[in-house]
Parts: C-alpha cells; structure tokens; sequence
C-alpha cells in the first residue's frame, strides 16, 4: 500500500510536536516537575509494600503493579518530551524511537489491564471476604500479573512490527514523541489504512477493559446494598479510590473519542495535550491516592514520619 515511491532512509526523526508551542521551556519544566514527583511517589509506594510484610497482599500487590505500570507508561515518552523542551533535542535515533512506541504502547496496554484486575480483586473482595484469600492468593495474583504482562507485550509489538517493513518518506514527527500514528505518518503507506487497523485493535482493549470494569462495578453495588451501614462505608471507601484512578486514566480517552466522532478535528496541539494529560494525569495521581486513602499505607507513612 504505497503511495509515494519517493523513499528516503531514515537514521534519526526530528520531533516537530511543539514547534509552534508558546513558553516550550515553562511547559517543559512543569512536565519534568510532575514527571519527577510521580516517578518518586511510585516509587515510594513500591518500596512501603514490598518492605513491609503486611502489605503482602493481593490488592497490595496489585496497587504494586500499578505502580510499575505508571513508572514505565510516564518514563516512555516524559524523557523525550522534556528534553526536547528544556535541552532543545529534537532528534532521536530510528531504534530508540521504535523502542519508545513499544514502551509507550506496553504501558498504555498493561494501564486498562491493570485497572481491570484491580476493579475484579474489589469485586472478589466484597462478594465473598471469607473466601478471598482461598481465591485470590499471593501467588495467583502474581502468575495472573505475569501473564497479563507477557500479553501486553504481544499486543505492544503489533506496532512496531507493521512500521519496520514500510518505507519513510519523511522524517518529521508531527506530534510531542514516536507513538504510532506519527510513526505511520512519516511513511509512504495508506495511512488511513493502518489508522484504521490501530483504532479497531484500541477500540476492543478500551471497550473490553472499560465494560469489565462496569460489570465489576454493577457487581460490587449489588453486593454492598445487601450489606450493613458499617460495611457499606468501609466498600465505599475501598472502591473510590479505584474509581478515581479509573476516571483520571479514562477521561482524557473518552474526551478524544467523542471529540473526533462528533467531527471535531483535533489540533496537534491539542492533541499533544490530551495525550500528555493522559499519560502525566494517572502516574501523578494514582500513588497519592493509594497513599493517602488507603488505610494501612497511611498507617506505615505516618509511622515512619514518627520515627524521624
């Protein structure tokens, strides 16, 4: 499916995505501040579960994933960004920058898997709190994290897998870093063609994960209106801290999807924006979140606040 036979072999892109953006060095110190104290509060988060033998846990070791998950879907492209921003570097090299569309794609895939696990530990946990340890134990949970990892893999190789074999015919990125339709752009192919195939394969993993999280959802409300007063409070409490990371990862996708299907044609600018709300959004908030509302890590920071 090649249109252009005008072909030009690519060593390096330059990344164009913030060419015509005003103030590039104070947007680019507010991504590397947020950046920053996410990665630091993921990380904390990751260290308080894995040194403290009591949060050795499911939902522990889920919130543990998630962490990950956001370290690396926040470090995949935050890098390039800032360093285009403040350093001025608006080149990568064509390796690099295939790696950074897996990650980033990786990350993308293994946020909706993450959340989906989490949202059916929470439905587990209030349907059956007698049996949840006999269903989900530490070791399943692990082998289902192994396993949605190595999935999420598979899935993320699909794009660099279709670009490699086509020919460039520019090597200009439009947008902020190498994801997949700038990528794809930059060739000589049908890019509706594969515009369609990414959208289709993005369509199912956001509707599968986001209805998996709905039923889970309508699950735990029919189980907690059969509870007591005390109970329903303490459900409430656990499952509004999924639902807020939930809203943070979901909304910015939601608001692109309707924007483009009721015509609005998007900007790269604005794009950029959206994407990089969605990409900074969930990795800033989800540590704090799980830190501060949940009871037991609460516990343990203000225990070592004490100790200092």
């Amino acid at each position: 499916m090649t249109l252009n036979n005008a072909t030009i072999k690519v060593r390096e892109f330059i990344i164009g995505g913030f060419d015509s953006l005003k103030m590039p060095m104070t947007v680019g110190v507010v991504i590397l501040i947020v950046y920053v104290v996410a990665v630091l509060a993921n990380i904390i988060n990751i260290l308080l579960i894995l040194y403290d033998k009591k949060l050795h846990k499911p939902m522990y070791l889920l919130i543990c994933n998630l962490a990950v998950v956001d370290i690396l879907y926040t470090s995949s492209a935050s890098p390039t960004m800032i360093g285009l921003l403040v350093a001025g570097v608006k080149t990568i090299s064509y390796v690099p920058c295939l790696i950074q569309m897996f990650v980033f794609n990786l990350g993308t895939v293994m946020e909706m898997f993450a959340l989906a696990v989490m949202a059916f530990d929470r439905l587990l946990a209030i349907s059956c709190p007698f049996q949840y340890y006999n269903y989900l134990t530490n070791t399943r949970t692990l082998v289902l994290t192994y396993s949605l990892w190595i999935a999420g893999c598979g899935l993320a190789a699909f794009c660099p897998a279709t670009v490699i074999p086509l020919p460039h015919c520019y090597s200009v990125l439009m947008y902020a870093f190498c994801d997949y339709p700038a990528l794809i752009r930059t060739t000589c192919a049908d890019h509706n063609y594969y515009f369609n195939l990414i959208a289709a394969g993005t369509f199912f993993l956001l509707f599968f994960t986001f209805i998996f999280i709905c039923l889970s959802y309508v699950g735990i409300i029919f189980f907690v209106k059969l509870s007591s007063n005390n109970d329903k409070i303490k459900m409430g409490s656990t499952c509004l801290n999924h639902l807020i990371v939930v809203i943070c990862y979901y909304f910015p996708i939601f608001i692109t999807a309707i924007l483009t299907r009721i015509g609005v044609v998007l900007t790269f600018e604005a794009r950029n924006g959206l994407i990089i709300g969605t990409i900074l959004g969930p990795s800033v908030v989800n540590p704090f979140v799980y830190c501060l509302r949940t009871k037991e890590m609460k516990c343990k920071i203000m225990k070592m606040f004490q100790k200092s």
